[in-house]
């Protein structure tokens, strides 16, 4: 008599996409119950920002961690979506992978490319193609939650593959100083709308001077503020230190703290 074939072990992802069945189930976990797509986003944007975090502190093990806590987002925003029978994770898997094999012909076809350049030069025109029924022009569709920082970069780069761009450096920094003088202008007008106004124009022209150069705006701006933080906190230590609160400080005090600080890192 023939013994039944033992089944393999299932694969860790089709595990977690039964953890994820069981707990949205009727005799599952009452909060993952609860969650709808829309209370699930403010979830998914920190779990992505806890991925850049863990990216920066070098340690792979963190990484680790926090990628399987960005992929329960998309496993359960797909298991409320195979719910709803609109489709399911496997579908989701699939029409990446589909789309990766289009947009890479010089891959797995028989297009030639000769750099990276002409790699993105040719996903930009496929991407379009695939969507003719929806064409959203040169600047294409930018997600509305984008950070502005990086979505002011991205739509000027988009700008500059058209050949609408600065040509030479000191224009963009030409550009800054018009737009400063414009926000002095709206400070001394009171004129609170134009104010917001010319701060923003100010603002994206310097994403251009960081685009312009090759740096990434919302890099450089995060890891100022972590400087800032850092400082911020070794004056409070010292201040603390002293048997004071900063609110026992005069302005000029905190001054000489921070020179004090930053001269030492320095």
């Amino acid at each position: 008599m023939l013994e039944p074939e033992s089944q393999p072990p299932p694969t860790h992802i089709e595990r977690l996409l039964d953890i994820m069945r069981r707990l949205r189930g009727p005799d599952g976990c009452p909060w993952d119950r609860e969650q709808t797509l829309e209370t699930l986003k403010t979830y998914l944007l920190e779990e992505c920002y806890e991925v850049l975090d863990a990216i920066d502190g070098g340690d792979p093990e963190h990484h680790k961690e926090e990628l399987g806590d960005l992929l329960l987002q998309i496993v359960f925003q797909s298991q409320i979506r195979a719910e709803q029978q609109a489709f399911s994770f496997d579908e989701v898997a699939e029409r990446i992978c589909r789309k990766l094999v289009h947009r890479h012909p010089h891959v797995f076809g028989d297009v030639h490319v000769s750099d990276s350049g002409e790699v993105l030069r040719n996903w930009q025109a496929l991407k379009a193609k695939e969507k003719e029924k929806a064409p959203a022009g040169v600047l294409g569709e930018v997600p509305r939650h984008m950070p502005a920082l990086h979505k002011a970069h991205k739509i000027q780069a988009r700008a500059a593959r058209v050949g609408f761009d600065w040509t030479a450096v000191h224009d963009v920094v030409a550009k800054i100083d018009e737009e400063l003088a414009e926000v002095k202008e709206a400070l001394g007008s009171g004129d609170r709308d134009r104010l917001r106004e010319e701060i923003g124009d100010l603002l994206f022209a310097v994403v251009n001077l960081s685009r312009f150069q090759k740096i990434d705006a919302e890099e450089v701006l995060a890891q100022t503020v972590e400087k800032f933080t850092r400082r911020f906190r070794e004056v409070e230590r010292r201040i603390h230190k002293s048997g004071r609160q900063l609110t026992d400080c005069t302005l000029a005090e905190m001054d000489a703290h921070w020179d004090a600080v930053k001269g030492e890192e320095e």
